[in-house]
């Protein structure tokens, strides 16, 4: 992911969180170049299941209406390539329940565009998420 942020050449800083003074609260913290905070969770997996904690389904649901998502990686195998979901934090519940079978926000299988990926998360102009 960071590697991917300095490839859009946009002033996002990002910030990793790591705290147990706060359970639930998403990995990474984004600030975009309009003074705009985003939260990501992220996580990996080789099958269909994606294991968000019942701390992390509370946050993101609580946060859902904010700029709060969930960036899932999923392993190469040997018929698929490597895929990235993107999904809001107000689908934390059936994400949990479901896995990658709920519909993402944003879907991409084998080479990433960091540059949309971005895009999607900070959008460039001031307006609502979807």
């Amino acid at each position: 992911m960071k590697t991917g942020m300095e490839k859009t050449g946009r002033n996002i800083k990002a910030t990793r969180l790591e705290t147990w003074a706060m359970p639930g609260v998403p990995d990474v913290v984004l600030l975009d170049e309009f003074g705009n905070f985003h939260f990501v969770e992220l996580k990996a997996t080789a099958g269909n299941a994606v294991d968000l904690r019942p701390h992390q389904v509370a946050w993101l649901t609580n946060h859902g209406h904010g700029s709060v998502w969930v960036m899932v990686k999923k392993h190469k195998t040997k018929n698929q390539p490597e895929q990235m979901f993107l999904f809001k934090g107000a689908d934390a519940v059936d994400l949990k329940m479901e896995g990658l079978k709920v519909e993402p926000y944003h879907h991409i299988a084998g080479k990433i565009d960091w540059t949309e990926v971005f895009t999607l998360i900070c959008p460039t102009t001031s307006h609502t998420i979807p």
